[in-house]
């Protein structure tokens, strides 16, 4: 009878296993900006833990829902896509009714989408300047205000929900040439306050990620034209765009903001309020 007693044990933790990988199972999560990058790593981390997903972006759509599906495969997370464009106010108030359709709620709100465009100011288009406060700031703000009314009549009226605005190191510190991404994120630290503050007493938190440099498709295209401009190699590009700013000499991988998402989601953040937490290997330390 011994050797028979791991049974159980096993039993035991096959069972807490699947609890820890379920831990958001029933929950939605809407994640802008997801069919790449730091969006997608993102929405792959919650739905290995069992949150539905409904993804937004332009590009690829296959290949990602793909992946997410695969990830919340054995959590039984259900994926759905909506192509909003984040700068027209009447394309998310459509995306949100669309996850409201397919899955009644929504919990989580992840707000990602953004753009970049580098100029100094006196040169930066003002067209360009539009869309990235549309895209980057203003987004986030429609998408709060939409999504907040139900969070706070979940759990009774109690209230239940998380906003995890992606700020950037760029909401905590300046760089040239990058005036409205800079203003946009640290707005995007300040409408995280806000917004957390206003619902201070509920079971709605709000907490903004500031990474610093994340080898996304938009930093690439800064790592291909520094290695354009100084007539080196890609790697070589890479070392010397993380030298600028980032003591570790390490990009931050969606991976591991991901996993910063899920600790946001889970009851040891439940009175994680209002923080703007960075990833960013010392970059703001400095």
């Amino acid at each position: 009878n011994a050797f028979a007693e791991p049974a159980p044990i096993m039993a035991v933790l096959h069972r807490t296993f699947i609890a820890r990988l379920s831990r958001l199972k029933g929950k939605t999560a809407l994640v802008t900006g997801s069919t790449s990058g730091i969006g997608l790593g993102i929405a792959k981390a919650l739905a290995r833990q069992g949150a539905n997903i409904v993804l937004n972006g332009f590009g690829d759509v296959d290949g990602p829902r793909a992946e997410v599906l695969a990830a919340g495969q054995a959590a039984g997370a259900q994926v759905a896509y909506h192509g909003a464009d984040m700068s027209r106010v009447a394309d998310i108030e459509d995306m949100v009714q669309y996850s409201v359709r397919n899955f009644g709620q929504i919990d989580i709100l992840v707000n990602n989408a953004g753009i970049q465009h580098v100029a100094r100011v006196e040169d930066f288009p003002p067209e360009r300047w539009d869309s990235i406060i549309a895209i980057n700031l203003s987004s986030a703000f429609h998408t709060s205000r939409l999504v907040l009314p139900m969070m706070q009549a979940a759990d009774g009226g109690k209230g239940w929900g998380r906003i995890i605005n992606v700020a950037s190191v760029h909401g905590l510190v300046g760089s040239a040439q990058k005036s409205a991404y800079v203003a946009a994120k640290h707005g995007i630290v300040g409408l995280t306050k806000v917004t957390a503050l206003e619902n201070a007493t509920s079971g709605i938190t709000c907490n903004a990620i500031c990474p610093g440099w994340v080898l996304t498709p938009l930093v690439q295209k800064q790592v291909d034209a520094k290695a354009e401009q100084h007539g080196i190699s890609n790697e070589e590009a890479k070392k010397l765009l993380l030298g600028e700013k980032e003591p570790s000499m390490q990009f931050t991988t969606p991976e591991e903001l991901g996993e910063l998402a899920v600790f946001f989601c889970s009851p040891p953040a439940a009175n994680v309020r209002g923080v703007a937490w960075n990833m960013d290997g010392g970059w703001a330390a400095q």
